[in-house]
């Protein structure tokens, strides 16, 4: 079983039924011929020669009465029959001089050779003399033959028919015996072939069940076992060559799964390990944080407190560094003021009081169109927005500081022109594994920013320009990509061609900027146009 593979038990299998039915065929073969040649030689020979010798004698017969009618009345009429009998005679004894010449009827031949010396005695001692000597008168001559003499002539031509007669009989019989051995032969050939047929169906259904039916049986029942879960369970491996090399497959693949789980588990533990440390490190954020809103504030109010107050009571009484020094302690104390307030909002994006809800962006672009009203008009900016915004789904609060950082910046970093800022939107088709997405754009004409500053302008704490120049703590951009991010879009700066060369190290970029960001379509039902 191990040395040969399915396929060729199959052809073993199949060859055993191809030489059961090719003996079988060939018993059946056998018995028809033996049926066949009982039959023929019952219905071509034995039949046929019966009738032929029955032929034979009345046509002797008819030549018998013949010579008698013409014996006693001398008139050539009654030589009539002894002339047609004379001709049916020769014609019977030559077809069955031909039939005993196949020797099929044993002893046929001798039998007819003494019917015919008989019957040539008969015409030589008798039937040819009564010929020769009777007058058409009617008169007898003295040397003519009596009646009696030819009747005791004729009769030995008819013990003679007798004993063929007889011969032909036990030659029928023996004959019908023959067909009937023959059939009942036949017979039992057929139903030995189909019994043989149908024991060697048997058997290769048995020997295909033992050596494939049940080792695949057992390898799919294995690997069902394996499939739902069990990898413990090994599978068996038994069976033809092929299968067995299909287990050994499979079992390989088990163990191979098992052993990979063992390492997804010891990973699992790791990251649930490391989970368990951020939880920890998130708590101590959270406290991180109410201290710095709390016990840090306090503090730092108190400094930036007195040393305005220092500032205002005190202006222009000491010497000028002193009033430098005391402007900037004030100075740094409001910016670190807001680089704790802004940290705090930073660090607060998707963790603190964010809940989800529909939003109408075109609403939240109002409001900070709102807020920024003074910076808008002291800049003399103008913003324009192509379409009403979609809805989507996410915190209001969270999207409106995104759209108030991005288009106060266009207004904070303008040019020599008056700031012209444009919002945009399109619905970007799914493909692949990405959703549908709305793309929001938004332009100004403002300063600009470098290609090479693409990635850099999103990392909190950097920033392009000098404080002085322009206010800020560098937290904006990097807080509007966590922001979009934690809504399951993305941000990116579009930089206009050329910019990789025009920007220059001091600072310099082509005018103008343009940001996208993506937002998730909200699903139907959710709340969003």
């Amino acid at each position: 079983m191990r040395r040969l593979r399915s396929g060729q038990w199959l052809a073993l299998t199949a060859g055993g039924l191809v030489v059961a039915a090719l003996v079988g065929v060939a018993v059946c073969l056998v018995a028809l011929s033996r049926l066949s040649d009982a039959r023929t030689r019952l219905v071509d020979q034995v039949d046929p020669a019966r009738v032929l010798a029955q032929e034979y004698f009345t046509a002797l017969v008819n030549q018998e009465t013949g010579i008698r009618g013409y014996a006693a009345g001398g008139t050539k009429d009654f030589l009539a029959p002894y002339t047609s009998g004379s001709r049916d005679a020769t014609a019977a004894r030559r077809r069955l001089d031909a039939i005993a010449a196949s020797g099929v009827i044993a002893g046929l031949q001798q039998d007819l050779n003494t019917m015919g010396l008989a019957s040539t005695s008969w015409h030589l001692l008798y039937a040819d003399p009564v010929v020769l000597t009777v007058a058409d008168a009617g008169t007898r001559s003295e040397d003519v033959p009596t009646l009696e003499q030819g009747r005791r002539l004729f009769g030995t031509v008819r013990t003679s028919f007798e004993h063929l007669q007889a011969r032909l009989a036990r030659q029928r019989a023996e004959a019908r015996a023959d067909l009937r051995r023959a059939a009942r032969i036949a017979q039992w050939a057929v139903i030995l072939t189909g019994a043989l047929i149908l024991a060697a169906a048997f058997a290769a259904s048995a020997t295909l069940r033992r050596v494939v039916a049940v080792p695949l049986a057992r390898l799919a029942r294995d690997a069902r076992r394996v499939a739902r879960g069990e990898f413990g369970h090994s599978v068996a491996i038994e069976g033809p060559r092929d299968i067995r090399g299909l287990s050994t497959d499979v079992e390989s693949m088990r163990r191979r799964i098992l052993a990979e789980l063992d390492a997804v588990n010891r990973v699992r533990e790791q990251l649930e390990e490391q989970t368990r440390d951020l939880q920890r490190s998130n708590a101590e954020l959270e406290q991180f944080a109410y201290v710095a809103s709390h016990d840090l504030q306090e503090p730092l109010r108190k400094v930036a407190s007195f040393t305005g107050m220092l500032q205002h009571r005190y202006q222009g009484q000491l010497d000028e560094r002193a009033d430098q020094y005391i402007e900037f302690a004030v100075d740094g104390a409001k910016r670190m003021q807001g680089l704790i307030n802004d940290l705090l909002a930073f660090s607060r994006v998707g963790r603190v009081g964010a809940k989800e809800e529909a939003v109408d962006l075109d609403a939240a672009l109002g409001d900070v169109l709102g807020d920024l009203g003074a910076a808008i008009a002291d800049a003399g900016a103008r913003v324009d927005v192509e379409a009403p915004l979609p809805a989507v789904r996410g915190d209001r609060s969270l999207l409106t500081a995104l759209l108030q950082n991005l288009v106060g910046n266009a207004i904070k970093f303008r040019g020599e022109d008056p700031p012209h800022v444009q919002v945009s939107w399109a619905r970007r088709p799914a493909g692949g594994d990405e959703p549908d997405m709305y793309e929001f754009t938004i332009a100004d004409n403002g300063i600009g920013i470098a290609a090479r500053h693409a990635e850099r302008i999103f990392v909190i704490f950097q920033r392009l320009h000098p404080k002085e120049e322009y206010t800020g703590t560098g937290i904006g951009l990097a807080m509007c990509r966590k922001i979009v991010e934690f809504h399951g879009g993305q941000i990116w700066l579009d930089a206009p061609p050329g910019a990789e060369d025009d920007a220059g190290a001091d600072g310099d970029a082509p005018p103008g900027s343009t940001f996208h960001f993506t937002l998730p379509v909200p699903d139907e039902g959710g709340g969003a146009p």
